[in-house]
C-alpha cells in the first residue's frame, strides 16, 4: 500500500499479512495467545508497524467499556522501591496498552483525598501496596477490579496478591547471621502497620527460637534515618549484654543504626553486624557496605500489572511468590571480643 493521507485501516495490515481481520483485531488487542500462532503473530505485527498502523484507541475503549487506565497507589516515594515498583508496571501495562497513575498516599500511611471525581469512572482497576490500603477508602478502590501487593493471601481485599518471598529473605538472613556465630539480636522494626512487616518480626522470632542460647530483643522505629538512630541507640543503650547483630527491616532503618553505633563508640561490624532489607542504592553508598536482602521491585511491578490484566481479562494471575537473594557485603562479621 502506498503511503499517503490516506489513514491504514486494519483491512489494509489483514491484506498485507495475508491474514483476516479478525486475527489482526486478536493480536494487536493482545488477545492472540492460543488462538493464531505466534508466527501469525509476528506478521500482523510487523504490518501494522510498516504501515504505520494506529488502532482506534478511544472506539475500541467505547466498545469494550474500558478506560484502559490502571491507578497503582503506594506509600510516599521516599525511596527507590515503589519507584521500581512504577516503572515495572508501567511497562507490562504499555504493551497492553494501558496508561498507569501513580498515587502515592500523601503520609505513607492512613486516608488519602480522592484524586478522581468517580474512580469507578475513570479506571479499570486499582493496584494497591498492603502498606497503602488505607487510600482505598478514599478512592472507593474495593468497588473495582482490585490487585493487591505485599498482603496476606488468606485475608486480602483483591481478586488476586502478589507478594515477594519476605519470609524467605528473613530466613536468610537469620541463617547467615546464625552461621557467623551471633546469638544475641537486635530486631529494629518498621513502626508501620502492615503485613509485610508482621511477615519479618514472625519470621526473625521463629527462625531464631529454633536455635538454643539465642536472644532477641524488638525496638520499633518510624522508617526514616532520624527515626533509626534515636530507636537504635536507645536499644543499643539499654541494661544487660548488648545484642551482637541488628536486624533492620529495611536499608534506611540500617543506615540509620550506623549512626548509632558511632555515636556509641561501636564499630560495624567489628562490634556490631547490621543488616537491611531492599537493597537499595543506599546500601552500596554507605561505609562498610550493607548486607541486605535484594528485592526485585521492577519484577514485583510487572507481576502486579500481569496479575491485574488477568483479572480484567478473566484468567487465572500466576502464583508463587517472587524469590529474594541475600546479598552479602561487609556489614556483618563473626561477634567481636566486645
Amino acid at each position: 500500500m502506498a503511503r499517503g493521507s490516506t489513514r491504514p485501516t486494519s483491512r489494509d495490515v489483514a491484506q498485507a499479512a495475508g491474514v483476516s481481520q479478525a486475527a489482526v483485531s486478536l493480536v494487536l488487542g493482545d488477545k492472540w495467545h492460543g488462538r493464531v500462532s505466534e508466527a501469525t503473530a509476528q506478521r500482523v505485527r510487523e504490518a501494522a508497524r510498516d504501515l504505520g498502523y494506529r488502532p482506534n484507541l478511544a472506539a475500541r475503549n467505547l466498545r469494550l467499556g474500558r478506560t484502559r487506565t490502571v491507578l497503582l497507589v503506594v506509600p510516599a516515594l521516599t525511596t527507590e522501591f515503589f519507584a521500581g515498583v512504577y516503572t515495572g508496571a508501567t511497562r507490562v501495562a504499555a504493551e497492553h496498552g494501558f496508561g498507569v497513575v501513580l498515587y502515592p498516599s500523601p503520609e505513607g500511611i492512613g486516608p488519602a483525598r480522592d484524586p478522581f471525581a468517580s474512580a469507578q469512572a475513570a479506571l479499570d482497576g486499582v493496584i494497591a501496596s498492603s502498606m497503602a490500603a488505607d487510600a482505598l477508602s478514599a478512592i472507593r478502590g474495593e468497588a473495582l477490579p482490585l490487585v493487591m501487593l505485599d498482603s496476606d493471601p488468606a485475608g486480602s481485599l483483591g481478586a488476586a496478591t502478589v507478594n515477594l518471598d519476605i519470609a524467605d529473605g528473613v530466613r536468610q538472613i537469620a541463617d547467615h547471621l546464625l552461621s557467623l556465630g551471633h546469638r544475641r539480636f537486635l530486631h529494629l522494626a518498621a513502626d508501620v502497620p502492615s503485613w509485610t512487616f508482621d511477615v519479618r518480626a514472625r519470621e526473625l522470632a521463629a527462625r531464631l527460637a529454633g536455635v538454643p542460647g539465642t536472644s532477641v530483643r524488638t525496638a520499633r522505629s518510624p522508617i526514616s534515618s532520624e527515626g533509626a538512630v534515636a530507636a537504635a541507640e536507645t536499644a543499643l543503650s539499654e541494661p544487660g549484654p548488648r545484642p551482637t547483630a541488628v536486624v533492620c527491616d529495611d536499608d534506611l532503618l540500617a543506615a540509620g543504626t550506623y549512626k548509632a553505633a558511632r555515636r556509641l563508640g561501636l564499630r560495624v561490624p567489628d562490634d556490631l553486624s547490621v543488616t537491611g532489607l531492599d537493597d537499595l542504592a543506599l546500601a552500596t553508598a554507605i561505609d562498610p557496605e550493607l548486607t541486605t536482602v535484594r528485592l526485585d521491585a521492577e519484577l514485583f511491578g510487572e507481576r502486579g500489572m500481569a496479575a491485574l490484566l488477568a483479572v480484567l481479562e478473566g484468567r487465572e494471575p500466576k502464583g508463587g511468590d517472587i524469590p529474594v537473594r541475600l546479598v552479602v557485603r561487609g556489614s556483618t562479621a563473626p561477634p567481636g571480643a566486645a
